[in-house]
């Protein structure tokens, strides 16, 4: 049981939480009140340590063409009229347990999150948020799912991050998802992406509200009741139900 970072609604000290903590709620708040006010955190599951290899190339890669102030052939070829955004703050801003962070005077959240890329539109000079994503499957790759809602709301919060450290930020901001490609005939030490880039239109009037309700959630004397679709609180009622 986690002892530290733990919500005390008697202190007047800003509470930390990430977008990932923040997602939780969203997902379930008696989850998260769980986790942010009692200390006990869900299992989580095996890293994705490929996905991260991939990340971390793409940052590279695009690195290069940032130190040129030059667009990426892939931003060329999609007919974004843009460069990747050049600030000494940015690897502050990729990295996790820092990332962006802003103060929520309305909560006394501090709310960090940490981006995957930055471009700046050179004709409104608007930041572009950009997120890698890294997949393997046969197809196109979309963000048709319902699970991808939460690349939906990442993306969102991290357009709203932005903003409120007082910049001029695009609504439509882009996925560079790469698709492992499983029709070669063999291995050879070697898998081939397919990059495709998805632009997505993100609306951030959600937020607000629901950092109030999470705040709320935290206030609360007692957990509040699981919702319906959440695996682990129905895997931990089914275990409860067992006569073992």
């Amino acid at each position: 049981m986690r002892t530290r970072n733990l919500f005390d609604p008697k202190s007047n000290q800003p509470f930390t939480l990430s977008r990932s903590r923040f997602d939780r709620f969203l997902n379930c708040p008696r989850c998260f009140y769980i986790d942010r006010r009692l200390g006990v955190e869900p299992p989580s599951g095996p890293p994705f340590t490929i996905n991260s290899a991939v990340d971390h190339l793409l940052k590279k890669e695009f690195d290069q063409f940032r130190l040129l102030g030059e667009p990426h052939p892939y931003m060329q070829e999609a007919g974004i009229d843009a460069i990747p955004f050049a600030d000494p703050r940015l690897d502050q801003w990729r990295e996790n347990f820092k990332g962006v962070r802003i103060l929520h005077e309305d909560t006394g959240f501090e709310l960090t999150g940490a981006v995957d890329d930055i471009w700046i539109d050179r004709k409104t000079s608007e930041l572009i948020i950009v997120d890698y994503k890294a997949t393997a499957k046969d197809g196109e790759v979309t963000l048709d799912a319902d699970w991808q809602i939460g690349y939906k709301r990442q993306m969102e919060f991290y357009q709203w991050l932005m903003r409120k450290k007082g910049f001029q930020v695009s609504n439509t901001g882009y996925f560079v998802y790469c698709n492992g490609d499983r029709s070669s005939e063999n291995f050879g030490e070697v898998i081939k992406f397919k990059v495709k880039l998805i632009p997505y239109v993100g609306d951030d009037s959600w937020i607000e509200p629901e950092l109030l309700r999470a705040r709320r959630c935290l206030e609360q004397t007692v957990p509040p009741e699981p919702v319906d679709d959440c695996k682990q609180c129905s895997y931990l009622h089914d275990m409860k139900s067992l006569d073992i």
